[in-house]
């Protein structure tokens, strides 16, 4: 199984402003079939909590800050996102939360599909059997 890993995208550098892009199958490995962002989280608050089966998503911090915690049920992968460049490829299998959101911060994900509902792990205890850990 793959691993979580940070992408760091190309940057093109401007007077008038910078320009990231991300391409389907040359940046991130899945065709992009659903984008969404996260904004306006309250202090204190998370996000996520939850796995996916099949679907990969790249996490990337558009403005601001927040942590993404991942794990497989045995070992965890965290990560900080400040920087509009970089973002987290999250390939199926892995149980997340996302926290610690700075004022402003606007959280963009890529998704390889759209929404399913199957498709969501919504509970720990039913993920760690998923993964065969309980």
């Amino acid at each position: 199984m793959p691993k979580p890993e940070i992408i760091e995208l190309k940057r093109i550098y401007d007077h008038r402003g910078n320009l990231s892009v991300v391409e389907q199958f040359k940046d991130i490995p899945f065709d992009i079939k659903r984008v969404y962002w996260l904004y306006d989280v309250p202090g204190g608050e998370n996000r996520g909590g939850h796995a996916h089966k099949e679907l990969f998503q790249f996490i990337v911090a558009a403005n601001g800050s927040f942590h993404v915690n991942l794990t497989d049920g045995a070992n965890e992968y965290p990560f900080f996102l400040n920087h509009p460049y970089k973002g987290v490829l999250i390939p199926p299998g892995f149980w997340r939360t996302l926290d610690d959101f700075s004022s402003g911060a606007v959280c963009l994900v890529l998704a390889s599909d759209f929404f399913r509902e199957e498709d969501y792990i919504r509970d720990y205890d039913d993920f760690l059997k998923y993964k065969n850990l309980l």
